[in-house]
């Protein structure tokens, strides 16, 4: 990982630090303080207090000429004193990024497309897919295509070659963009915090096959699109966002079809962009999203 070292010695470093703790009266008070003993300058600042789990959520991007280390070590103490769960990385740093496909390939390229032409802070590593279509669209993209079958015979060593992958590859997100394929329990519980799931609102009620087709039966009016992180209870992990696109009488299958996938780019974008950007914190089954 790029960090202070890569800045020129005459330039600060911008930082962005999270963390969350138990409320309590002091905490900005000890960051602030912390911070500025050693010479950072808080470029934005963000907050939030939970009624319901008690717990404190910040954010902070700070400049800064301490090297890493030093500014680690003083907010370990700080941490230590507030029973803190934190993080420091360097203001837009690429994630090393892995993304799960099927056959659909409207999000993949979609995350491709921005991280070259809009900055999305990811570095794309690796494509995954139980088949073959989305060879020649990672490989106009240039990132390397991994074809990992899976069948009720092949799941659990699929599986142990995606975990060797993320380990070599020193993989710090998986994308699942629209992955047709359930995580285990004990693989869901091993990237916990570490793997983002997009997928169409009509859950629960149009499952299977042909979800917009069934929709477009039943004349609904709202199409819709989930960014959440996967826990072993299928589709229910904490939400990270959510967007929506009205439709009425005049629309076709087809153009649900079209519609839903515009929204399922949209919402996968915001949300890996989110959690690159560090803006997102898990409280619970929620997330905190400083936006």
């Amino acid at each position: 990982m790029s960090d202070a070292a890569s800045q020129h010695a005459d330039e600060p470093t911008h930082w962005v630090l999270t963390l969350s703790c138990p409320d309590r009266p002091g905490i900005v008070r000890a960051v602030a303080g912390v911070l500025a003993d050693h010479g950072g300058n808080i470029t934005e600042s963000q907050q939030f207090g939970d009624p319901l789990s008690g717990l404190f959520f910040m954010r902070v991007q700070v400049s800064a000429f301490a090297p890493r280390e030093v500014l680690e070590g003083a907010m370990a103490t700080v941490a230590r004193t507030f029973a803190m769960t934190w993080s420091l990385d360097v203001v837009g740093r690429p994630v090393r990024t892995l993304v799960m496909g099927s056959t659909a390939a409207h999000c993949l390229n979609d995350l491709a497309f921005r991280q070259r032409s809009e900055k999305l802070p990811v570095d794309l590593v690796a494509v995954v897919s139980n088949h073959t279509t989305l060879a020649p669209l990672a490989e106009f993209y240039g990132i390397p295509f991994h074809h990992v079958p899976v069948t009720s015979a092949t799941k659990a060593a699929a599986e142990a070659r995606l975990l060797e992958m993320v380990e070599e590859l020193d993989v710090e997100l998986v994308v699942l963009a629209r992955y047709m394929q359930i995580l285990s329990d004990d693989l869901c519980r091993r990237l916990e915090g570490r793997v983002i799931n997009i997928h169409h609102s009509f859950l629960p009620s149009f499952k299977g096959a042909r979800p917009y087709a069934q929709a477009h039966d039943r004349g609904v009016k709202l199409i819709g699109a989930t960014a959440h992180y996967v826990t072993g209870d299928l589709d229910e992990g904490p939400i990270i966002e959510q967007d929506v696109e009205r439709v009425d009488h005049t629309r076709s299958v087809d153009d649900l079809v079209a519609l839903g996938q515009d929204v399922e780019r949209r919402a996968l974008a915001r949300a890996v962009r989110w959690h690159a950007e560090h803006r997102v914190l898990l409280d619970g089954h929620r997330t905190i999203v400083f936006r």
